[in-house]
């Protein structure tokens, strides 16, 4: 090998892993340097747990027959893993060590993933800027001033600077695509029962999913395949047919016909990554997709989102705000779960009506065009020190909420998406863009996403090195 091992992308680590040309404590013990140089200056990773993954690959079989045969990949702090502190990014939970992980847990283990971090998060995951009150900040590698965003940021950056091939997230509003194209990485939001969730949160919801973050597309589909099983604990969890995510990632596939809408039709953009997009998108047409300017009908999708959103939050903490642990909470967690606390009936129902409207109005476009187009964040990586983006495109934003509807008007018709990276700015940061796919076609969304990279040529070949700006 030309480069450290830890450098190395996730299916030649895990081919090399299952063919016994290196051992999983070779490469944990790689990973581990890695975190030890890199993490300090970036705080993607504030619980490490290596000392559980050894006796984990102690104790375990031979793990050369599985997906992943070994692989380090660290768990968000908002899903439980067994023995290891889990704080959900909250001072309420700041000391919790729960005695059994979430079934997304023991489906990465099952497949060979070695655990062996935490990645950060905002407090229980609102918000798409990586900080909180228990580990502070998580920076963006590309200029360590910068946000990642979040709330997968802990795990987008360590994919970015290679303290991981590949790296759990989740996605809610756009907490996956958002740090994959802030960091120039690939981040995939499967649709709704592809990857088993539970045993806490709000049972049956379809806006919140777990899928990976990785630096190539091929990644993401091993991702994938080493998240996806049918598990009957939850509800939404559905049986897969024989697909092999992890192959289709590996066979692009140039699509027939493509839409594009850079903003959706219903979200503000920067100039500039709508210049950076709408280029790469030309790039495609010349390397032979038939791209047609289309926007589906997304005008429910904010007033359905924010509501189910906020129903949610109220479902899964409303204890928390009418106790002792309210002076424990950020802002806008209480926030969320006061406006779900005030809706009615009327409220929800017309909420499942918007839900409904946008998702027929995105597959009838889907059913005429195959796959949509849009830019993945409306942004290039922002000052760490604001909690949100207030100002997009000269205008002011009203909430927190507002500049993630690139994101969200997606979430709300369950199809998935996902992010790869298109290009950069003026100022050399990452821009993405995110392919959207009908329901449960995720391995023809991997194959066309994998055709794209190939031809916008930004992947990121080799994990960064964090780059620190020297002042003055």
């Amino acid at each position: 090998m030309g480069q450290p091992l830890w450098a190395e992308d996730a299916v030649t680590m895990a081919s090399l892993l299952r063919a016994g040309e290196i051992s999983p404590l070779d490469l944990l013990a790689a990973t581990q340097e890695r975190v030890a140089a890199v993490n300090p200056v970036v705080n993607a990773l504030p619980t490490l747990c290596f000392d559980r993954a050894r006796r984990r690959l102690s104790a375990s079989a031979d793990l050369s027959g599985s997906t992943l045969g070994g692989l380090p990949v660290p768990i968000k702090d908002s899903y439980a893993v067994a023995g290891v502190r889990t704080t959900f990014g909250s001072r309420v939970y700041a000391d919790a060590v729960p005695d059994r992980s979430d079934f997304l847990v023991e489906a990465l283990e099952a497949s060979g993933g070695v655990v062996f971090a935490k990645s950060n998060t905002p407090e229980f995951e609102a918000g798409a800027n990586t900080f909180n009150d228990v580990f502070g900040v998580t920076r963006n590698p590309w200029d360590t001033r910068l946000s990642p965003a979040g709330s997968s940021g802990g795990a987008a950056v360590a994919v970015a600077t290679g303290m991981a091939a590949i790296a759990q997230g989740s996605d809610f509003a756009c907490s996956v695509r958002y740090p994959a194209a802030l960091c120039g990485i690939v981040g995939l939001r499967p649709s709704p029962g592809i990857v088993p969730q539970g045993p806490g949160g709000v049972l049956g919801q379809t806006l919140s999913v777990i899928g990976p973050l990785a630096r190539s597309v091929a990644d993401a589909g091993l991702g994938l395949q080493a998240m996806a099983r049918f598990d009957a604990r939850d509800p939404l969890s559905r049986p897969l047919a024989v697909t092999d995510f992890a192959a289709a990632a590996r066979q692009p596939r140039k699509p027939q016909r493509l839409a594009f809408a850079v903003d959706l039709g219903v979200a503000d953009i920067e100039p500039e990554i709508a210049g950076v997009v709408t280029a790469a998108v030309r790039r495609l047409e010349h390397m032979g997709a038939t791209v047609a300017e289309a926007a589906p009908d997304l005008s429910a999708a904010e007033n359905a989102f924010r509501t189910l959103r906020a129903h949610q939050f109220a479902s899964a903490r409303g204890e928390l705000i009418n106790g002792p642990e309210r002076g424990l909470l950020k802002p806008e967690v209480i926030w969320n779960i006061e406006q779900g606390l005030k809706l009615t009936s009327a409220d929800i129902a017309a909420a499942v009506r918007g839900q409904a409207h946008s998702r027929a109005a995105l597959l009838g476009l889907l059913e005429q065009h195959g796959f949509l187009i849009a830019a993945a964040a409306p942004v290039a990586a922002f000052p760490v020190e604001e909690r949100y983006v207030g100002r997009i495109a000269g205008r002011d934003l009203a909430s927190y909420l507002d500049w993630l509807v690139l994101g969200y008007a997606i979430t709300i018709t369950g199809c998935p998406s996902i992010a790869i990276p298109c290009g950069f700015t003026a100022a050399g940061l990452p821009v993405g863009l995110q392919i959207v796919a009908p329901p449960y076609r995720e391995a023809e969304l991997l194959s066309v996403a994998a055709w794209c990279e190939d031809a916008l040529w930004c992947r990121m070949i080799r994990p960064i090195d964090p780059r620190v700006p020297v002042a003055g």
